[in-house]
């Protein structure tokens, strides 16, 4: 207690010679006062010093509000705006101090970690899900650090080992700094936004302008794969990729990465645009590095490594207002790539306990697990999701889930249990106050009555009012939300849903006139949101509406192209398109079906490119062979 209050007296001394020496006009600058309290206060008492600060603060300012002559409350002005310089420069020594006690902590981390464990300890020290993420000139201030205890090391495999991280380090800040100027210049070269492993080999995205800007051969391999929509396996396979290569490879996608997301972020004038692709830059490294982590499978270090990346990616993408609850990964990717993503990011969450962003994670994968038609699984990481949700008590999360597995229940017709995890869904937003999770249960709700009404033969006008009421409901709920921030993406994913399920409703009650309007909004909703499931699914369900008015070519056209998306997600939903085009090729001959298409080729060339139309005639071989 008397070394606290000595020390109390001393910090108290300190402060009045502060602002005396102010008061004297003898403080000419900033630093001075900042160099005295650096020569004054110890390590480890900054609680203490703080508390002075704020005590004499604090009787400063009683002495101006209630002064006894002007004299002294001049003189208490004067010593009030001396304290605050002093406030000033302590929030700067605290700054200072804290990352400089990062630094040393993660140092030290690094240096301590066993041999194979080192490289995990760095990419921690860089993850920026800390509560203080290092910025470029911290993470130079690391290098620094490391290299001194490389040179202070008598263990050979030590120096070796942290010369590594820090040269790996060095490259990557080098490397990023002839990449920084050209982050989004590839978008106005190109006139587009695609991030992932889409659109012309050579031309997609961005991966090979940056190709042509690093020197290295590790990311400059990835890069040019990536681009050619080759495999990432074969690109760091053909060298032997040392330490440092790593290292310069995670934190050059680690800055571009960040960068990215913090330009989409910015976007505010097209807010639906910037979260768009903001969610699309998360995936998509996210399923580099799992890549990367399948690539060097027999190098554990690295793969660990790789892991490590991954969920700090999938960390930071599930605190984001925008994660969407109510989308998938398919939103960015298509062919193999897709096939194989939610096996890529379901593996490094194996590898961690259940956290609030991991349920979140599971969320979207069992959303997009479904759409490719794997309802089991789907359930399985939804029903993993809702135990780890409730006890974060994410509700959000947890209503979420209610709603995914409410419809994938309708899509195995078993309806009963789609209503009763709606009707849950439903109960808890509106305990809750979750007004998105509302309108998504009120839509289950209603989508999932009106099949069951089919089911049962009971399509009677009470059944169909209470249903489409729901549907009606759950709409009308969006449309009022769709002022807030999270109309952009948020709000049209659910929009998108909602007038699926009510177009979808009405076809099954036999009124396709009423079913295409919400259609066209759904497509166009689910456009927003780079939805290919919801996107497939209107359009094939536009194709139905017109066939059953015997609007033959728009029929085709919707169908075709609908059909195209769906099986570009590996959604089984696809072969009920085809079957439909198949019958309607059959009504009015091959000739005519072909003369359709030619006809409104333009129309599909601007939808699916000139590799769609050649690919429809190919799906319609392919379901007329199985």
């Amino acid at each position: 207690m008397s070394d606290s209050l000595s020390l109390r007296d001393r910090y108290f001394a300190l402060i009045d010679e502060i602002v005396q020496t102010t008061l004297k006009g003898k403080i000419r600058s900033k630093q001075q006062v900042y160099q005295m309290l650096l020569r004054g206060i110890a390590a480890g008492t900054g609680e203490i010093f703080e508390q002075c600060l704020s005590d004499r603060v604090n009787v400063t300012q009683s002495e101006i509000d209630n002064p006894t002559d002007e004299l002294t409350q001049a003189k208490a002005t004067r010593s009030l705006r001396a304290l605050q310089t002093v406030q000033g420069e302590w929030e700067r020594y605290q700054q200072e101090n804290r990352v400089a006690s990062a630094i040393a902590t993660a140092t030290t981390a690094i240096v301590n970690s066993e041999p194979d464990n080192r490289l995990i300890a760095l990419l921690q020290a860089i993850d920026p899900n800390q509560a203080q993420p290092l910025n470029l000139d911290q993470i130079q201030q690391l290098t620094t650090s490391l290299q001194k205890e490389a040179q202070n090391a008598s263990d050979s495999e030590l120096n070796e080992q942290l010369q590594q991280l820090a040269l790996g380090l060095t490259e990557g800040l080098k490397s990023w700094g002839k990449l920084q100027e050209h982050l989004v210049s590839w978008i106005y070269d190109q006139s587009r936004g695609k991030l992932g492993f889409e659109g012309v080999p050579g031309e997609s995205g961005p991966w090979s302008l940056w190709a042509s800007l690093v020197d290295n051969p590790l990311p400059k391999r990835l890069f040019q794969s990536l681009a050619l929509n080759q495999s990432v396996t074969e690109a760091v396979t053909r060298q032997n990729v040392e330490i440092s290569a790593f290292v310069e490879l995670a934190v050059i996608l680690q800055c571009l990465q960040r960068g990215l997301v913090n330009w989409f972020d910015k976007l505010v004038y097209d807010a639906k645009f910037g979260a768009k692709l903001s969610i699309s830059t998360f995936i998509t490294f996210a399923l580099i590095w799992s890549q990367l982590a399948s690539a060097f499978s027999s190098r554990n270090v690295l793969s660990n490594g790789c892991f490590q990346v991954t969920l700090q990616i999938l960390r930071t993408f599930a605190q984001q207002n925008y994660f969407p609850l109510y989308g998938g990964i398919f939103a960015s990717f298509s062919g193999d790539y897709l096939r194989s993503a939610i096996s890529y990011l379901d593996e490094p969450l194996r590898r961690v306990e259940g956290t609030q962003e991991k349920a979140r994670i599971l969320t979207l994968l069992g959303y997009s697990l479904a759409a490719i038609g794997q309802y089991d699984r789907a359930i399985s990481f939804h029903e993993q999701a809702l135990v780890i949700a409730r006890s974060a008590e994410d509700r959000g999360c947890e209503i979420a889930n209610f709603n995914h597995i409410s419809r994938i229940y309708v899509a195995q017709k078993n309806y009963s249990e789609a209503i009763s995890y709606s009707q849950r869904a439903l109960i808890l937003s509106r305990q809750s106050g979750d007004r998105l999770g509302e309108a998504n249960a009120l839509a289950n709700l209603g989508y999932s009555e009106v099949f069951q009404a089919q089911e049962l033969d009971r399509l009677n006008t009470e059944v169909y009012e209470g249903a489409i009421n729901y549907l009606q409901q759950g709409l009308d709920l969006l449309e009022r939300l769709s002022d807030s921030y999270l109309a952009g993406y948020t709000i049209q994913q659910s929009k998108a849903f909602c007038c699926t399920s009510l177009g979808i409703a009405y076809i099954v009650l036999s009124q396709p006139q009423a079913a295409i309007s919400f259609l066209e909004t759904g497509y166009q909703a689910a456009g927003i949101s780079g939805d290919l499931y919801l996107q497939g699914l209107n359009l094939a369900y536009l194709a139905e509406a017109n066939y059953s008015l015997q609007e033959t070519e728009k029929a085709i056209y919707f169908g075709a192209v609908g059909m195209y998306l769906l099986e570009r997600i590996s959604s089984p939903q696809w072969r009920q398109v085809a079957g439909l085009l198949t019958i309607i090729k059959g009504q009015i001959g091959a000739d005519a079906f072909q003369s359709l298409l030619e006809k409104n080729r333009s129309q599909f060339l601007r939808q699916i490119g000139v590799d769609g139309y050649d690919y429809i005639p190919q799906l319609l071989t392919e379901y007329q062979g199985s």
